[in-house]
């Protein structure tokens, strides 16, 4: 696959970058099909409205400072270079802590049950990021290293693996794979739960492809996060299960 123009087209002299036309889509149709299921979910989609307005540019804020601050070296003493994302430079996992995170709060301030809200936008998450990883491919970055396989991306001359579109199809089988989870759920926080672990363990595959990884030491730290969600969305997992075991049992019991 050779790498294509990054510019998708230009209005008033600006070039609107095929990066943030995909990342952008990816976010409209998370947001309309978390506003469709929201019913499921005993939510409305002005209250889903109401979360995306503060959780889309706090997911943005996140994964932007999560790259920055892990490539420091570079952005350092340049504010402009740091608040630049035309040419790419966000984390994911930045922006999942941030997005997530500020879904939490808003949930407690709203009276909002948060394990249900993020079973409902776990799906949709998913898609937007399988969307989002093709405007990688537009700006020639998370690739892999060189590979001789009949589908790698060329760059600057060399077939490399496009570790992007690895990603983007597991994204894509993962929302197809949430959205069965969530209509027969047993619990809440199984669909959330189960989307850290999933796309953790693909990640964790991946990043080992790529040439471009932000460190923690010696270490990828995006595979150290990997780990770490999984184990911890496996406790989780274990822990509410049981807990809803234990109330049906308890239903059917009487007690």
């Amino acid at each position: 696959m050779p790498i294509p123009e990054p510019v998708a087209f230009t209005i008033f002299n600006i070039d609107i970058m095929w990066y943030a036309v995909l990342i952008t889509t990816g976010m409209v149709l998370a947001v309309l099909i978390s506003c469709k299921r929201a019913p499921r979910h005993d939510l409305d989609s002005d209250q889903v409205l109401n979360f995306v307005i503060i959780c889309i540019p706090a997911a943005i804020i996140g994964a932007r400072l999560y790259y920055v601050i892990f490539n420091w070296s570079w952005y350092a003493g340049d504010f402009m270079k740091i608040i630049n994302i035309r040419e790419g430079g966000l984390a994911i996992h930045g922006g999942l802590l941030f997005g997530f995170g500020a879904a939490v709060i808003l949930c407690y301030l709203w009276k909002v049950r948060p394990l249900n809200a993020l079973d409902l936008v776990a799906p949709a998450v998913a898609l937007a990021q399988s969307i989002g990883r093709w405007g990688n491919y537009f700006n020639s970055e998370a690739h892999g290293g060189p590979t001789d396989l009949p589908w790698a991306v060329i760059i600057d001359g060399v077939p490399c693996h496009p570790t992007f579109l690895y990603e983007s199809i597991w994204c894509f089988l993962l929302f197809i794979v949430l959205i069965y989870v969530d209509n027969k759920r047993k619990f809440e926080g199984q669909t959330i739960l189960l989307y850290g672990m999933l796309y953790s363990l693909e990640r964790f595959f991946v990043e080992g492809l790529r040439t471009d990884s932000l460190m923690i030491g010696p270490f990828r730290q995006a595979q150290v996060i990997s780990i770490a969600i999984i184990l911890v969305c496996i406790i989780a997992y274990i822990f509410l299960s049981k807990r809803n075991a234990s109330q049906n049992n308890n239903k059917e019991t009487g007690k």
